[in-house]
């Protein structure tokens, strides 16, 4: 997966479009095909997809918390 100039910058990323690009560094690295330069590459842009995924969901709980109040934590406590 070699990095075109095209490919976007990680913070410009949708959760899904990340996810995505995620999944498919996944796959390169699995496949073992890759030299070491290319796969410390493909690593270090998974972990910035991984960083950016995660502080989007992050975002999206804390407003559902903004959104629902107290109501999420007696549907918490329901479970």
């Amino acid at each position: 997966m070699p990095k075109s100039s095209s490919q976007k910058s990680v913070d410009e990323l949708t959760y899904e479009t990340a996810f995505a690009e995620l999944e498919n560094i996944v796959a390169a690295l699995e496949n073992e095909q890759s030299s070491l330069d290319e796969s410390m590459k493909l690593y270090e842009r998974g972990q910035a997809l991984v960083k950016r995924c995660a502080a989007i969901l992050d975002k999206a709980e804390l407003k559902v918390k903004q959104l629902t109040g107290d109501k999420l934590a007696d549907l918490e406590e329901a479970e």
